[in-house]
């Protein structure tokens, strides 16, 4: 009997041992799984709302279901974060544990569990259990388990989703900048269109930037570990850790999801190739990938993103589902803890008092930053220290320098600070602003092609 066979008889005993609800034992297909999304939607209706983003190449909705107390809309103040699955059709792992969760969550406020209400009332939770939904179908209907490693990762049209975002790594690379292509997202948004992607990806690119995220986790299978960016080596080695700007806060919020999956914690990988450290590891050391969507997160907006590999089969049979979500319900609620903390604030006018949207939030010493939302409010996560902080908007001096202490992450920890920025009469002109779009544009073709 093998090692995976044990790790599952173990925790099925202690599944079984347990007082829990969840989770149902179950694969969802695409009907099962819309009925139980929209069920949950109107049991817990003062909490959530069921949105589509999009839809695959099939035809199928990409859902998304949304918890807050204002499910519908972005509070300012109130930072944003999502959980995606199911990108690779035949990873299933992450589609049925986010079932799970969204069923969860729905239950457990009600009953007044002071976790679950204190967590959805201090952060906007979107929850997309399949971007790959046709890709899923086809792997579903293969025989047995576990079922083909291949068949069924790639959508309808036969493309990987995984590779099919546009390759700003080499943009970074190139330039050692990754400010460059997030500076103002609506650059960045408007040089997307009309590039040749799946429609799975457009609507996911488009999701990303249309609303300030903070964090995110992409839930892949076959493997067990927490992966961090950069994706892609600037050298074009398959294997080159390639740390990004913000390599110190990535480390931290792999390590909370590792440390939080008793699995994940102690793993070295599935693989004799693998070479992992307490489950976590950057992702170009593990292999290098281009077009990748953790890196499209950080490069083109504000959303820090990990890839969690969930299990070492991809698609196991329904009986050891409920051993994934044993393992991974703690972890998922410290890691969305985790966008709660760093440094949070406002942007002001200092003569009308008026929010100032898509300011640059400068952090001295990290060559990385996070932009303002519409209602002025940012959100910048950053491991325990001490840090010098300024603001630069267009329209706007240059702000002072703030210092701020950052605590040990813990959850609702953020500092808050707040800037009030003196107006000046330089202003980006509109030959500017078409020269930086049209710059985009060029070089996101030159990439697809």
């Amino acid at each position: 009997m093998n090692i995976w066979c044990l790790i599952v008889i173990s925790l099925l005993k202690a599944v079984e041992s347990s007082d829990t609800t969840f989770p149902l034992n179950r694969h969802h297909d695409y009907e099962e799984l819309t009925q139980v999304l929209r069920t949950t939607n109107a049991k817990c209706k003062d909490i959530t709302s069921l949105t589509s983003i999009g839809r695959s190449v099939e035809g199928r909705e990409l859902w998304v279901m949304v918890f807050s107390i204002n499910s519908t809309h972005h509070t300012p103040g109130v930072p944003e974060f999502k959980y995606v699955a199911n990108m690779h059709g035949n990873e299933v792992v992450g589609r049925e544990v986010l079932i799970d969760l969204v069923q969860y969550f729905c239950d457990e406020y009600h009953k007044g569990n002071k976790t679950i209400v204190d967590l959805i009332t201090n952060v906007r939770i979107h929850i997309m259990p399949s971007m790959n939904p046709d890709g899923y179908e086809k792997a579903a209907k293969l025989p047995g388990y576990p079922k083909d490693y291949v068949r069924g990762r790639k959508n309808a049209a036969n493309y990987d989703l995984n590779r099919n975002f546009p390759d700003f790594d080499k943009i970074a690379c190139r330039t050692g900048d990754s400010n460059r292509l997030a500076y103002n997202r609506a650059y960045v948004s408007e040089a997307v269109r009309g590039i040749k992607i799946q429609p799975e990806t457009e609507a996911v690119a488009e999701w990303i930037m249309s609303i300030p995220f903070v964090l995110s986790a992409n839930l892949h299978g076959g493997d067990v570990v927490a992966n961090y960016p950069f994706d892609e080596s600037c050298d074009g080695e398959l294997r080159h850790y390639q740390g990004c700007p913000d390599d110190a806060i990535f480390r931290q919020l792999s390590s909370a999801y590792s440390n939080g999956n008793s699995q994940m914690a102690g793993s070295t990988g599935c693989s004799q190739d693998d070479d992992f450290h307490d489950g976590t590891t950057n992702g170009a050391a593990w292999y290098s990938i281009g077009g990748g969507m953790q890196d499209f997160n950080y490069l083109a907006s504000n959303c820090f993103e990990i890839t969690i590999e969930m299990s070492c089969v991809k698609f196991p049979p329904a009986y050891s589902l409920p051993v994934f979500w044993q393992l991974n319900q703690n972890a998922m609620i410290d890691y969305i803890y985790q966008s709660t903390c760093g440094v949070k604030g406002f942007l002001y006018d200092a003569a009308s008092g008026a929010p100032v949207p898509d300011a640059a939030v400068i952090v001295e010493g990290i060559h990385h930053v996070v932009y303002s939302a519409a209602d002025g409010d940012y959100w910048r996560l950053l491991v325990a220290g001490n840090y010098a902080i300024r603001v630069q908007a267009q329209g706007y001096e240059l702000s002072e320098i703030k210092t701020v202490q950052i605590p040990e992450c813990r959850p609702y920890s953020a500092v808050e600070l707040n800037f009030n920025l003196k107006k000046t009469n330089r202003r980006e002109t509109a030959k500017e602003t078409d020269d930086t779009l049209q710059r985009l544009r060029s070089v996101l073709l030159s990439i697809q092609q």
